[in-house]
């Protein structure tokens, strides 16, 4: 049974804190169930919704196909950049993509890459339903996302939300660090398994791991990558990623509130398990949206420069299939921001082929240029796709809503705060 363990508050003196949170006193930290392996008895409407929203990601998965695997670049992107802002950490897609390419920018565009790579991990490794995801599985994909924390789960009382630093003032306190490992390794198991509706096992144990909190920081982040982990591992998509971070983007009070319900005795599991198809539902809509949307304007970019190279007496007008600038245009889908060297090293052609070739395309209104403060030239951007991975992000969290309108049940989870550092009671 979930339980409620009470604990003391006492820090240290010279903790730095102020009056109210220097106070000491008693708070609650909840401590839930194991999930074991299997999954738990549902309602009839929260089974039927599961079973909709899988219906649904298979048939966005089919409609997309072999398109997802050149796709994906923008769809993960969509998915960090989202899953960083609910995280407090604003980017744009171009900055990101810019970051990305030359390994530096701004500290929140450095955090979002390195969501990149926590997405991509989940995506990779610990899909592979051959292998058993392990506590040290998630250790690794936490610290892909906070590299300068040290590598492990917490020692130490967290806690989310609240008014102060203070467990006491606390929106949500998770597990004593006594009772993680056990809840972690009991979670690995759960995702390790792939019987029953992937929609329900990645809803439970993205819950969880949010409820047990197992690290310092990082763990929104972490928690959602997880996701993505659960439902490749199931098979329920194949081709593409479900960038269910932009709904969850979309309204904090409904996911607090579905939170909360999950750590009430006993959960209300089927309100979670339905709000949570209904977030998948959208999200795979947007993916098929957004693949839709990159076709439309690759076709709408290769008319473009046909039309250039006739206006500029260039023969042919319409490029050869080899032709160098032909095949950029071709990647900028997967590959938004180019140099002159990734480009060359991309597409096996000399640098100065490639710069003839970005020149053109620039020419062309198709590709944008970056300088840097001393006005060098730092690389090339293909804007208008970095801008459909912007409307994606954007598409449940400034008006919200699935694509009739309806408004998105789900919003991100509280943001981390009081983390104790050296500041232990």
């Amino acid at each position: 049974m979930p339980e409620w363990i009470e604990q003391v508050w006492n820090p240290r003196e010279d903790a730095g804190l102020g009056r109210k949170d220097r106070t000491p006193g008693t708070y609650l930290a909840f401590v839930p169930d194991e999930l074991g392996t299997r999954l738990p008895r549902l309602s009839a409407a929260a089974e039927s919704a599961a079973s909709d929203a899988l219906a649904v990601l298979a048939r966005a998965d089919e409609r997309i196909g072999e398109r997802g695997a050149f796709l994906n670049h923008l769809l993960i992107r969509s998915e960090s950049i989202s899953s960083s802002w609910i995280e407090g950490n604003r980017v744009t897609p171009k900055k990101l993509a810019i970051a990305e390419v030359l390994h530096h920018g701004s500290r929140a565009a450095l955090d979002v890459v390195a969501n990149v790579r926590a997405t991509e991990t989940a995506i990779v490794r610990l899909a592979n339903r051959s292998q058993p995801v392990t506590t040290s599985d998630f250790e690794e994909l936490q610290h892909v996302i906070e590299p300068r924390l040290a590598r492990g789960l917490r020692e130490e009382q967290n806690w989310v939300g609240g008014s102060g630093w203070s467990p006491l003032r606390a929106e949500f306190v998770p597990p004593p660090h006594a009772e993680v490992p056990r809840l972690v390794a009991d979670l690995a198991a759960f995702v390790t398994a792939t019987d029953g509706n992937p929609i329900v096992r990645a809803a439970l144990a993205h819950a969880q791991f949010e409820t047990i909190h197992p690290f310092v920081d990082g763990n929104g982040r972490t928690g959602r990558a997880l996701i993505h982990t659960v439902l490749r591992r199931a098979d329920a998509v194949r081709h593409v990623l479900i960038p269910i971070s932009t709904v969850f983007a979309g309204n904090t009070g409904s996911y607090i509130a579905g939170l909360t319900g999950f750590r009430q005795d006993p959960p209300a599991l089927d309100d979670w398990v339905i709000a949570f198809a209904e977030a998948a539902e959208v999200a795979a809509n947007n993916a098929v949206r957004l693949v839709e949307d990159v076709t439309a304007l690759d076709a709408r970019l290769a008319e473009e420069l046909v039309t250039h190279r006739r206006r500029q007496g260039l023969s042919p007008a319409r490029p050869r299939s080899d032709a160098l600038v032909w095949k950029i245009l071709e990647i900028l889908a997967r590959e938004p921001v180019l140099t002159v060297e990734s480009a060359a090293s991309r597409l096996l052609a000399s640098p100065a082929a490639a710069h003839r070739a970005l020149i053109e395309l620039h020419a062309a209104g198709i590709l944008g240029r970056t300088k840097d403060q001393k006005g060098r030239l730092v690389c090339w951007s293909a804007d208008r796709h970095l801008a459909l991975v912007a409307l994606t992000e954007r598409s449940n969290r400034v008006g919200g809503g699935d694509t009739h309108g309806n408004p998105p049940r789900l919003g991100p989870p509280p943001v981390d705060r009081g983390k104790l550092g050296d500041l232990r009671p």
